[in-house]
């Protein structure tokens, strides 16, 4: 490629961050010295280029280096990269802008950011001067949430929650982070009685990178017993436990396992959906940080299933321990034989990366997650094709979120049927569900499908300090509102639906009276227009002129009544025409506060 670079020139910081990741420099022609050039000659050809291309999919890594090293990603350090790798600086720019975390102007090497989303707006989030509003942090059961970064040659990231407007304050001015609290605090039913417990039976057990510690506990027997069964019949297993997706969309996980492990063009490809960004969703961060081996067990008997030797995990940026867990867990699996060219001397090959994001909610939509592994902005693809036909690099892909690949360890141990035995037909096994706001003990509980949203809230302590119960939020902010009326309502994908309620990720963020609904409801639409990917008309617009009508609606202007016609309109065009869920879902909880607690009326 011809490209254009501009004379800005990289530190010696920055190229040092870039080596780290794409090693040094071999030829002038893709940042090499040019003085050096001429003295062995290769200035006058150039080479690599179509291998130097392939390499794409290492630009968010290099990116990442960069911005951890010097706290931003200068015009300079987008040359190097873009010598580099022969993609345009104009390309890479696009990239970097789009995500959250990264910046293209200077900034001090300490950024703090604080959550203004649901559950921390809930809670009385306060953004000092000096700190950022930050989307979900996914630390709402200790809500108000702040996470911080520090860049330099040692990089540094970490979270304080719940944290003190003082605590923020000092923080800001270059305060010490203090020591989180271990992983089972976000799992309150593993102090009281775990012999109910499937998904989080072994957090708070033992050092979760201990795989000592993780076989004591029956660690690794389903892979063994999924080596015995045999690829189809673990396919099988998995089909007759009639699982539905974790993520929000509820598709059959069995459906797509079949037609990937029967697709014939290869290679074929695991990814794991960890960017758990939904506002008010924090079950997958728990079972990360609290039992890793349980997800690097369950992907490698998804790969044995499927025929995937390679496989990532999407994990999103603000999860530092999950991030170190799961980096730490992976490197003690491949040192006793667990990963790696010979599973457990089965002869199978499956090697597992962790692929960090950077802040781009879109990116928990599953071809979003492919173009960002690949390089690019984090952008959905059109339908079809599918994944499972052409997902990572155009090729077959099984993609699940975390909670869906936990599940299978008890369908592998136990079988399908036993599984489907749990919940209901159409809603089979438990669910962890996130219990957050105006509720006694916010955090992750596993029932049963077909409990009810009041034992679901009882569990968790009821409503805090006698307060009134005003309204549910079910599925974060896309999905909807349940009053007190629904409060039996089985928690089931089939009766939530016939109620008009969304299940989604599991999001249960519980709202007493003194919940300012009106605002609660802005904050929702102001989400949904910063978290747009920008990609499709419908959605660009539709979300920020849903956000307008909404500032209207609470003023009550002259033209009130056209104002609620016109909003209606715009759900209906975001439903309709925009490329995926994200625009799909952007008014449904907006409509739901309007039709059932009478908002904006």
């Amino acid at each position: 490629m011809d490209l254009k670079l501009s004379s800005h020139t990289p530190t010696d910081a920055e190229v040092d961050a870039i080596e780290s990741v794409l090693g040094p420099t071999r030829s002038s022609w893709h940042g090499g010295d040019r003085t050096d050039a001429e003295q062995h000659g290769d200035h006058h050809v150039a080479r690599g280029g179509h291998d130097l291309r392939t390499q794409r999919h290492r630009l968010l890594p290099v990116l990442h280096a960069v911005n951890d090293r010097v706290g931003w990603i200068s015009r300079g350090a987008i040359n190097h990269i873009a010598a580099r790798l022969d993609v345009a600086p104009a390309d890479i720019h696009g990239v970097a802008t789009f995500y959250g975390l990264f910046s293209v102007t200077e900034r001090p090497t300490r950024q703090v950011h604080v959550c203004i989303d649901l559950a921390c707006r809930i809670a009385g989030a306060d953004v000092p001067d000096g700190a950022h509003p930050s989307p979900c942090l996914g630390l709402c059961e200790r809500a108000p949430a702040v996470f911080v970064t520090d860049a330099g040659e040692r990089p540094s990231q970490g979270v304080l929650a719940p944290a003190t407007p003082v605590q923020v304050r000092d923080l800001v001015a270059g305060g010490r982070l203090p020591d989180e609290p271990a992983p089972q605090a976000a799992t309150p039913q593993v102090h009281h009685d775990r012999s109910s417990l499937v998904l989080l039976r072994r957090v708070g057990v033992g050092d979760p990178t201990s795989i000592h510690a993780y076989r004591s506990h029956d660690g690794y027997l389903a892979l063994r017993r999924a080596i015995e069964m045999g690829p189809e019949a673990v396919v099988r297993e998995v089909v007759e436990s009639n699982i539905m997706g974790r993520g929000g969309a509820a598709f059959p996980a069995g459906r797509k396992w079949h037609t990937v492990a029967h697709h014939p063009v290869r290679p074929h490809y695991l990814v794991c959906n960890a960017d758990e960004s939904e506002p008010g969703t924090f079950k997958d961060r728990a079972i990360l940080e609290g039992d890793p081996f349980s997800l690097i067990e369950a992907m490698t008997i998804a790969a044995f299933a499927t025929g995937c030797e390679q496989g990532y995990v999407y994990l999103r940026g603000e999860y530092p321990r999950a991030k170190q867990t799961l980096r730490r867990a992976i490197e003690v699996a491949t040192e006793h034989g667990l990963l790696g060219d010979d599973v457990m001397g089965a002869g199978f090959s499956f090697h597992l990366d962790v692929f960090i994001g950077a802040g781009a909610y879109i990116c928990g939509e599953e071809t979003a997650i492919f173009n960002s592994i690949e390089g690019f902005r984090g952008e959905p693809r059109n339908k079809p094709p599918f994944p499972v036909d052409a997902g990572l690099f155009g090729k077959p892909t099984l993609i699940n979120n975390v909670e869906t690949l936990a599940n299978v360890l008890p369908i592998v141990l136990h079988g399908g049927e036993a599984f489907a035995a749990t919940g209901t037909s159409g809603s089979t096994g438990t669910k962890l569900f996130c219990v957050s706001g105006s509720v006694t003990t916010p955090g992750v509980y596993e029932l049963p499908f077909g409990a009810t949203l009041r034992q679901v809230i009882d569990t968790a302590g009821g409503v805090a300090d006698g307060h009134r119960l005003r309204a549910v939020l079910l599925g974060g902010a896309a999905g909807s509102f349940a009053t007190p009326d629904d409060l039996d309502v089985p928690l089931t994908f089939e009766d939530l639906r016939a109620a008009g309620l969304t299940l989604g990720s599991g999001v249960v963020m519980v709202l007493d009276e003194h919940v300012d609904l009106v605002e609660f409801v802005h904050r929702i639409a102001a989400f949904f227009r910063d978290e747009s990917c920008g990609q499709c008309v419908p959605c660009r617009v539709g979300t920020v002129r849903q956000e307008e009508v909404l500032q209207r609606l609470e003023h009550r202007g002259p033209a009130f009544d056209d104002d609620r016609q016109l909003l209606a309109d715009i759900g209906r065009v975001l439903r309709d025409s925009s490329i995926c869920g994200f625009g799909h879902s952007a008014h449904g909880a907006i409509e739901s506060a309007i039709a059932k607690l009478g908002v904006f009326s």
